[in-house]
């Protein structure tokens, strides 16, 4: 059977995406989704729920939902933005910001289980994985 890197990489994806759901679900009481905002929110600088809609590639109107949520589990803060209009600020409040701590680093011990029994030596693996994102980003081949 030939074998296409593209659909490789798909089906590797949503594996890894189900599983991680399958445990953040059992081990956090949090789906997948909902850790990636938290961890956007935290890690990576969205701090309005559009910024926050655009990294997860959905609607405001879904981000405005998920952050309710969110903030009703006392996982994040939302309030009004300073600087007027209906833009809504994001910060992790000391709840979520210890979630995400430990399910990141449950995550990553799993997968890098995985990646040992592979073969594949886990330092070049996350390294060569970086350097597709970012050719990927600067290329804007697949956008």
């Amino acid at each position: 059977m030939e074998r296409y890197l593209s659909f490789d990489l798909h089906v590797l994806t949503a594996r890894l995406d189900r599983a991680a759901d399958r445990i953040l679900r059992a081990e956090h009481g949090v789906s997948y989704s909902r850790f990636l905002a938290l961890t956007f929110v935290g890690a990576f600088g969205a701090s309005t729920q559009r910024a926050l809609a655009d990294r997860l590639g959905v609607t405001e109107p879904s981000v405005s939902r998920m952050t309710a949520v969110l903030a009703a589990d006392g996982l994040l803060d939302v309030q009004p933005d300073p600087r007027g209009g209906r833009s809504r600020r994001l910060l992790l409040t000391d709840k979520g910001k210890q979630l995400v701590a430990a399910a990141r680093e449950g995550l990553e011990e799993r997968l890098a289980v995985v990646v040992a029994e592979s073969g594949v030596p886990y330092d070049e693996y996350a390294q060569h994985t970086a350097r597709l994102l970012a050719t990927f980003e600067r290329l804007e081949i697949l956008k």
